[in-house]
């Protein structure tokens, strides 16, 4: 086994993968209803919660549906406010631990060679445009946001800051969405 690990080209985000798979199969049965009251009962900082879970793969369904269930108990716009600021934090947080924690196997990924080619042909930057796009319909979606997040910090153009802002504005947008669904069912 310890000769299996130095052989994969891409271990630590082999493991992460695996993690997201694992922690998927555990949760996808668990209950909500406890947790919905307990939500509800500290107000806007719950919603902060859900948008924060939201983020997260293992997560992003049961805090999806949190959101659904809050929205008729709270007022849209502080709601969509503070569930995307838990969302943006989570989403930091992640960028953070990707682009450093994973640094080492991040610089082996094609994606590094791609987005560093001097390449200016109209088909190279369509791809690039389509790989950012395809970038930020994971984040802004309840699908793994990791798999999203990951694919914009192997840029290294992506500043924190730009990512912050493009991940806020995604899950503003979708979260909005989430709340006003929630409030019509």
């Amino acid at each position: 086994m310890h000769r299996m690990y130095f052989r994969l080209k891409y271990p630590k985000l082999i493991l992460f993968l695996v993690s997201i798979i694992i922690g998927f199969l555990i949760f996808k049965e668990a209950s909500v209803d406890g947790v919905h009251e307990y939500l509800l009962a500290i107000g806007y900082f719950g919603i902060f919660l859900a948008g924060f879970f939201y983020v997260y793969g293992l997560t992003s369904v049961p805090a999806t549906v949190l959101l659904l269930i809050l929205a008729k108990d709270q007022n849209l716009f502080p709601a969509v406010l503070a569930a995307s600021l838990g969302a943006l934090l989570a989403d930091i947080i992640l960028f953070m631990f990707v682009r450093y924690e994973f640094k080492d196997e991040i610089n082996k990924l094609p994606t590094k060679k791609f987005f560093k080619s001097k390449d200016k042909s109209l088909p190279h930057r369509i791809e690039k445009f389509l790989y950012m796009v395809a970038a930020a319909f994971l984040i802004g979606s309840p699908l793994p946001t990791e798999i999203g997040i990951t694919m914009m910090a192997s840029v290294t153009e992506m500043s924190a800051k730009k990512f912050a802002i493009i991940a806020y504005l995604l899950h503003t947008a979708a979260i909005a969405l989430i709340l006003m669904a929630g409030r019509m069912i």
